[in-house]
């Protein structure tokens, strides 16, 4: 089969950094699907994981960790699913990824693809649906129906991936959304996802949250920069209040006063926690996306897909690998079709 992989890690620039290869077609495990791949996207963690680092892999590694596709044979134990079946997944980190044209996913992860989208819009939801879905109503503590109504929710980076799905997200469970963008296009596409209010984070927040009528926010999602909003967060957010976080910090934080006085409480989420460690509960990602996939078509939230490259081959993934190290892209850049 088609895939695209690395043996060196190398800067983005380097044509030999991501690789056409030939890589023999897996075979389902008990609980796995085997599926066909159609479309794909990019995520910071494909960037991070191939970030320049001295050691060289002895086989061919394959990254990706979003995928749309068709189920092409199950597994003797897995449930749910039969050839055939439209699927998308984020999958395991810990497993080959989605850049080839076949992949294995145990079933508990995956779910049936909304039926209104494309596989590339598909494609662009998994990982970024189940990291907002977790962190705003696993992590912190708030209900996915109502569980905003009466509170503020600050999303810095509303624009990016995690972003444009939270702030539909949490327009949902009823909260004023306020996002951080800083450029007119940003700006415009937080608003068309239903963010009330936005904001620029090159500024300081608490005067333009001050300016709105907002001198404290009952939640914090800080989806860019855990290090450079952290003293920041502690003093806009109200008494018992909730930051989240995905973003490893450069540096020690602080996690007493104001956190402490406020009992604020800090929550950090990283999707690929379940699948890792195998945890019992590790269905519950199929669940959000099938969760997800019904409110799609039902027309309560949207694909946050903004530009396809096609094919899925090296040169488009390096690209799209350079356009995401870039900061400036918005919602999600898709690979589809070999």
């Amino acid at each position: 089969m088609k895939a695209v992989a690395l043996t060196r890690y190398l800067p983005i620039d380097d044509p030999a950094s991501l690789l056409d290869v030939e890589l023999p077609t897996p075979t389902p495990g008990e609980q796995d699907l085997l599926v066909r791949v159609e479309a794909v996207s990019v995520n910071p963690v494909d960037t991070k994981l191939r970030a320049p680092k001295p050691q060289v892999e002895a086989q061919p590694r394959v990254l990706g960790y979003d995928a749309a596709g068709i189920v092409e044979a199950v597994g003797a134990g897995a449930a749910g699913f039969k050839p055939g079946d439209r699927v998308y997944y984020a999958g395991d980190v810990t497993r080959p990824g989605s850049n080839a044209q076949y992949q294995l996913v145990e079933a508990c992860l995956a779910a049936h693809a909304p039926r209104t989208l494309t596989a590339a819009q598909a494609a662009a939801l998994p990982l970024v649906a189940v990291t907002a879905w977790e962190l705003l109503f696993q992590r912190m503590p708030f209900d996915s129906e109502r569980g905003g109504a009466g509170k503020s929710l600050l999303v810095i980076a509303g624009a990016g991936g995690v972003g444009s799905i939270a702030i539909q997200l949490a327009r949902r469970a009823g909260f004023t959304v306020i996002a951080t963008a800083s450029r007119p296009e940003t700006v415009e596409w937080c608003r068309a996802l239903g963010a009330q209010h936005v904001i620029d984070h090159r500024e300081p927040l608490g005067p333009q949250l001050a300016a709105l009528g907002h001198a404290q926010v009952d939640a914090a999602l800080n989806l860019a920069d855990t290090d450079r909003y952290w003293d920041a967060l502690g003093e806009l957010l109200a008494p018992q209040g909730h930051v989240g976080l995905i973003v490893e910090p450069k540096g020690a934080l602080k996690i007493g006063d104001p956190y402490k006085a406020k009992c604020i409480g800090i929550h950090w989420e990283f999707m690929f926690a379940r699948p890792r460690f195998r945890t019992p509960d590790r269905g519950e990602q199929g669940r959000i996306l099938a969760r997800v996939a019904a409110l799609i078509d039902a027309g309560e939230l949207k694909s946050i897909q903004h530009e396809t490259l096609s094919p899925i081959d090296a040169t488009n993934l390096r690209e799209a690998h350079r356009r995401l190290e870039s900061g400036r892209t918005i919602g999600k850049l898709v690979l589809a079709g070999w």
